[in-house]
């Protein structure tokens, strides 16, 4: 790198984050089938409520939407109530059984403060309603585009019980070239990995336990193959432009690959019988590697080659790639799909409704939410806004593929474009969150001790202990591990991990607010002392808020902490170490210099901490007396007086003894 490009590269690391007008934030939306697990709350809705909180304050609430919903249909949907109505005896309607997961999912979000403008769901009410409108106008303008295509593919059939089977009613292993997914369904395993019906080794039903014959189905779906090129143009512009995470953009990589089949070497003899009668390819064949690999030009060929492979009797595995994305599904309860060419009795498969579903609740909150806009386009297909999509890791393949490739499909020109147009829809930014694991192990595979649900974390936890840990973890860079010692017997009476972060809240900072109000209490009458912040004070407090605003413009939530956690301390340290100075010596000039510098720094702790732990910091502004400007970043510089009309007559909210700001669980209460 040459010196101009390295300080082009300097000043642009030190020019402030550009933030949209207006901002849509989303988080992945759960199943109705049951309540929230500890992932979903600490893998996915935290960050976003943290970035969506954070956003309210940097552009004004009414130029923020943060929307979620719950899944209503699917797979696990069916297959929960099944069970349930067959082993517990369940009389209600599914709607009815989703409707109750679906308010105890939205009053556990409540629990944990996460901020929603609206919590809707894909079947009831009037998102429900505004959904199925949504649904109907992307498949038409889709099958005008010409982007939709009937297909008739094989689908597992149950001769048992004489049904089609859905997705989650089959079980096998993941057929994906070094997949370690513990479970394969239909057409797709459990880290999102897509494949075809016939491709799944070993499937059984679920319902007969019995290997599933295959048919073939008819059903719409969406050329996705066709957007190969843009994809891989879109995913170099978004590493070349952005601040899009490596590692979504590596995986996002990793299915535009061309279509490949892998074999391993000690099928050899068997695949030189018939590998001159396979369709154009090419072959690879490495030393260190167990198996050879055969490169395909098309999706077609390879499918092809498959069939002759299977019918040799060769074992084989296939590799990423994009195949056609099923758009429709046979299963009734769904999102009635149009009917089109003789197809009838249809409906939407559950994926790709749930990736416009935010667009449905954007326009099911605007008709009576208050917002900069009541024009969904505004928030949706201008220049001057942005759409967050905050997802787990095993959702990419249909965030990072098949929404950007219908998104793009939906443009109005003829010729999609990576960059859409003024007027386009956007392509959303994704933050994908690596997993949360428990006890270093994925939730679902851990067998010792049963992970928790979100809403049973709260009775050891307070939200505001769970939501700063859970920021700490890191998840942009890796996986990391949920370990509350309040699960594990060996740890019992040790020190708990999960409070590591809360304690920097309900420790150093809860001190230092309560020594700056004692202080202006005992001397000053509960004033402030009048004056200049130090410079140094100011300096400091400055450089904090720059990388502050930085890190959260690129979701480095578990920086922002580390940042926090610095500053925190530092602050109480300059309390701590002058007021003794000043009491030693009596000298009420640098009393009054240490008070008026501390609470400058309370004022500043509070308005960074407010997107993580709202109600602790709006008791701080309220005790400081100074209305909501305080949150304000076009304010975030100035100090308290700036916000207090006279000094001299106002006066704090008098503090009681042993007052916490930021709380601890009664269980950890001696």
């Amino acid at each position: 790198m040459n010196e101009d490009n390295f300080k082009k590269r300097n000043e642009k690391e030190w020019e402030r984050p550009k933030f949209p007008k207006r901002a849509i934030v989303t988080a992945g939306m759960p199943y109705g089938n049951k309540g929230l697990h500890f992932g979903h709350i600490g893998g996915v809705f935290i960050h976003a409520d943290v970035f969506a909180r954070f956003l309210r304050d940097r552009i004004g609430k009414e130029n923020v939407i943060f929307v979620s919903g719950t899944d209503c249909y699917g797979s696990p949907i069916l297959e929960s109530y099944r069970k349930l109505c067959e082993e517990e005896g369940y009389k209600g309607t599914i709607e009815e059984y989703v409707n109750q997961n679906h308010l105890r999912q939205k009053k556990t979000l409540d629990d944990y403060e996460i901020s929603l403008n609206l919590y809707g769901a894909s079947a009831l009410g009037r998102s429900g309603e505004i959904h199925n409108k949504v649904s109907e106008e992307i498949f038409e303008k889709l099958y005008e585009k010409g982007y939709l295509e009937k297909l008739s593919t094989p689908q597992f059939y149950d001769p048992e019980f004489k049904v089609l089977l859905n997705g989650r009613q089959v079980v096998g292993e993941c057929p994906i070239e070094g997949c370690k997914s513990e479970r394969g369904y239909a057409d797709e395993c459990s880290l999102g990995h897509q494949y075809m019906p016939n491709e799944l080794i070993n499937p059984k039903s679920t319902l007969s336990g019995k290997t599933p014959e295959i048919i073939n189905v008819t059903n719409w779906y969406f050329k996705l193959e066709e957007f190969h090129k843009l994809l891989s143009e879109r995913v170099e512009y978004l590493r070349n432009n952005t601040n899009s995470r490596k590692y979504l953009l590596n995986t996002m990589e990793e299915f535009l690959r061309p279509p490949m089949i892998y074999i391993k070497k000690n099928q050899l003899e068997k695949l030189k019988e018939i590998i001159d009668k396979l369709p154009e390819h090419e072959y690879i064949e490495e030393e260190k590697k167990p198996s050879v690999t055969l490169v395909f030009k098309t999706l077609k060929d390879r499918e092809k080659a498959t069939e002759m492979i299977a019918n040799h009797g060769i074992n084989f595995r296939t590799g990423k790639t994009l195949v056609p994305f099923r758009l429709t599904g046979n299963v009734e309860w769904g999102v009635k799909a149009p009917v089109k060419e003789g197809l009838e009795g249809l409906t939407f498969w559950v994926w790709p409704e749930s990736l416009w579903a935010p667009i449905s609740f954007t326009q099911t909150y605007l008709e009576n939410g208050n917002a900069s806009s009541k024009d969904w386009k505004d928030w949706w297909c201008s220049k001057d806004a942005n759409v967050y999509q905050f997802i787990g890791e095993d959702n990419i393949y249909f965030y990072g593929i098949a929404e950007m490739a219908m998104f793009m499909a939906l443009q109005d020109e003829d010729e999609p474009k990576i960059i859409p147009k003024d007027g386009d829809l956007i392509l959303p930014h994704l933050i994908a969150n690596n997993h949360v694991l428990f006890m270093d192990k994925k939730a679902s595979s851990s067998s010792d001790i049963k992970p928790p649900m979100a809403d049973e974390l709260l009775q050891y936890y307070t939200n505001e202990q769970l939501r700063m840990h859970f920021i700490s973890l890191g998840l942009d860079t890796k996986s990391a591990s949920f370990q509350p010692a309040v699960f594990q017997k060996d740890k019992q009476g040790g020190m708990d991990p999960v409070l590591n972060q809360g304690n920097l809240l309900t420790n150093v900072y809860n001190r230092l607010i309560r020594s700056c109000f004692y202080t202006a209490q005992k001397y000053y009458d509960s004033h402030i002392p009048e004056g200049k912040v130090s410079q140094n004070i100011l300096d400091e407090a400055k450089e904090v808020i720059l990388k502050y605003e930085r890190h959260m413009y690129n979701h480095e939530f578990h920086r922002i902490f580390d940042l926090l956690d610095t500053y925190v301390r530092n602050s109480n340290k300059y309390y701590v170490n002058n007021i003794r100075i000043a009491e030693n010596n009596d000298d009420d000039a640098l009393r009054r210099q240490v008070l008026i510098d501390s609470f400058y720094a309370v004022r500043v702790i509070a308005t960074l901490v407010h997107p993580l732990a709202p109600t602790g910091a709006e008791m701080v502004r309220e005790y400081l007396g100074v209305d909501e400007r305080i949150w304000d970043w076009e304010t975030i510089f100035e100090p308290l007086d700036y916000f207090i009309p006279d000094m001299k007559e106002h006066k704090l909210k008098f503090l009681e003894p042993r007052v916490d700001f930021f709380k601890k669980h009664e269980s950890q209460l001696e």
